[in-house]
């Protein structure tokens, strides 16, 4: 078999398989909790709904570090663009004068 068909062999199956992995996500019912953690929401008790606020705090921290960083760099990038092209003017205004 050539290099080619080899590589498209290959894409296929992960292709496949990353198609299987989503549609039993699809077909999957509802997450069950830990018997301790369906215990504990149960009750009365305010601890472990704030123990599942603090879970999705954490999960959400990373995305908006993530988001913050990608706002900074995209502000830099966007002036560093624009004093380029302010300096190209000012080049380009002395050349023509």
């Amino acid at each position: 078999m050539s290099e080619i068909a080899v590589m498209k062999k290959l894409i296929r199956i992960v292709m496949m398989t990353v198609a299987m992995i989503s549609a039993s996500g699809l077909v999957s019912s509802e997450a069950e909790a830990c018997p301790g953690c369906k215990n504990a929401n149960e009750t009365d008790s305010l601890r472990p709904r704030a123990y599942m606020y603090s879970i999705l705090f954490m999960l959400g921290m990373p995305a908006t570090v993530f988001t913050g960083f990608g706002i900074a760099f995209y502000r830099m990038s966007r002036r560093s663009m624009l004093e380029q092209q302010e300096q190209l003017a000012r080049f380009n205004a002395e050349v023509s004068e």
